[in-house]
């Protein structure tokens, strides 16, 4: 499987999925820490890949997902984007229910 076949696996694979630096119980940037504060807020399990422990993924993930930062958050398979746009989402409302919308098929584990 390649890397590029590795990151849709995962991403098809989890309802919630986070690409981040660090983890959530010890993130490694502030932008990863403040939207993992904010998934968490909303209740439901996600699953997380932390890209500094994980160097493909960290370098194809751009390319696979048209996005060039990070955390990068999936939700149903879609990228939903990073953390500028899950604050703003959070702040309107947008993320909960988003969120809420989910199953919880996440399963709050590490990639």
């Amino acid at each position: 499987m390649t890397i590029e076949e590795t990151i849709k696996d995962q991403i098809n694979s989890n309802s919630i999925l986070l690409y981040m630096k660090g983890s959530p119980e010890a993130p490694q940037c502030g932008f990863s820490a403040q939207t993992t504060q904010l998934l968490m807020s909303c209740g439901k399990k996600f699953a997380y890949v932390d890209i500094l422990s994980n160097p493909d993924i960290r370098a194809n993930l751009p390319t696979v997902s048209n996005w060039p930062t990070f955390p990068q958050l999936f939700v149903e398979g879609e990228l939903i984007g990073g953390c500028d746009i899950v604050v703003e989402m959070h702040e309107s409302g947008e993320l909960q229910d988003l969120i809420s919308k989910v199953g919880d098929q996440g399963d709050d584990s590490r990639e």
